[in-house]
């Protein structure tokens, strides 16, 4: 039997027709959203989501608010919608009913046919979008993606090896924080103390991205500091404490502090941002956010994950 198994499997593999256990859900890398592609879909090396090696068809997703699948319930649900409104249509997937529209649309001078879907994660909201090129259509037809968008499945988190591997750096410490969260895959990653979506304004928390226009001339980096740490979200009444230049692991950076208060939690935190310049115009950015009265003992675990930052 072992062997009429194997038999089985390469006899598949030949024929390019997957075997049974294929069917079982792809998550697109660094996500929670996962479906059973079509036959030439492969996850992409440029986005989250899967396309064809033609670059013809593309199946995107992103994790939007929760209350996103609200909304779009609400619209399919009403009688209101006006005549240049397509109408959500209710369609069960392997994680619940979801919400799915097809449009024709233009992509430059091709005729397209577009698909989307919002589905409930509970905490998030799984969004799927797909554009199917004209001369592909009779393979990828609506019956078809529509079969493929109904196997969407919602994973609770991403493994943490998975999320870090993805990254173009390497962390070797996390600090104990509870939540390891991609923000962008392979982009922007964030670490937190909350152990819910709706607590991380309340809770310590640090973000670590790429910044690809960072200034080349050192003499140039405080302003550019002081001018991005003005674009932290969710700060009012913010009041730069410190900005100075420093070395980071052998690297030229520089610190900026902030004390402020959080607009969704109305509460006094102070903020650490640091950049770190590598060559050209790129710099890696860490901002670190905690309650006020939290400083002292989070402080040192801002700075133990800034300093265990690794290049591959």
């Amino acid at each position: 039997m072992r062997h009429l198994t194997q038999l089985i499997a390469v006899l598949c593999v030949l024929s390019g027709v997957a075997p049974a256990f294929a069917d079982d859900p792809v998550y697109a890398p660094g996500t929670r959203i996962g479906l059973v592609p079509l036959i030439g879909l492969s996850p992409s090396k440029t986005f989250p989501g899967f396309e064809t090696a033609d670059h013809r068809v593309k199946v995107v997703v992103a994790e939007l608010p929760a209350a996103a699948f609200k909304d779009v319930e609400n619209l399919a649900k009403s009688d209101t919608a006006g005549a240049q409104v397509i109408k959500p249509q209710s369609l069960e997937t392997a994680s619940g009913q979801g919400y799915f529209i097809i449009e024709t649309a233009k992509n430059g001078n091709d005729n397209v046919r577009r698909y989307s879907m919002v589905v409930s994660g509970g905490t998030f909201s799984g969004y799927i979008a797909a554009q199917v090129s004209e001369n592909v259509e009779k393979i990828y037809s609506d019956q078809a993606m529509q079969k493929m968008f109904a196997t969407v499945a919602l994973r609770k988190e991403v493994p943490v090896e998975e999320q870090l591997g993805l990254l173009p750096f390497k962390l070797t410490e996390l600090s104990s924080f509870k939540m390891i969260r991609t923000l962008a895959p392979g982009a922007a990653i964030l670490l937190s103390d909350a152990e819910t979506d709706d607590d991380i304004d309340g809770k310590a928390f640090l973000i670590v991205n790429l910044v690809g226009s960072a200034p080349e001339r050192p003499d140039d980096r405080g302003r550019f500091a002081r001018d991005i740490a003005a674009t932290i979200p969710n700060l009012r009444d913010g009041r730069i404490t410190m900005s100075e230049p420093m070395r980071i692991n052998g690297s030229p950076g520089f610190e900026t502090r902030i004390d402020a208060t959080n607009t969704q939690t109305n509460t006094p935190v102070t903020v650490v941002q640091w950049l770190v310049f590598g060559s050209g115009n790129t710099a890696m950015r860490l901002i670190g956010s905690t309650p006020r009265d939290g400083w002292s003992a989070v402080f040192p675990r801002f700075r133990a994950v800034r300093d265990g930052i690794r290049p591959h």
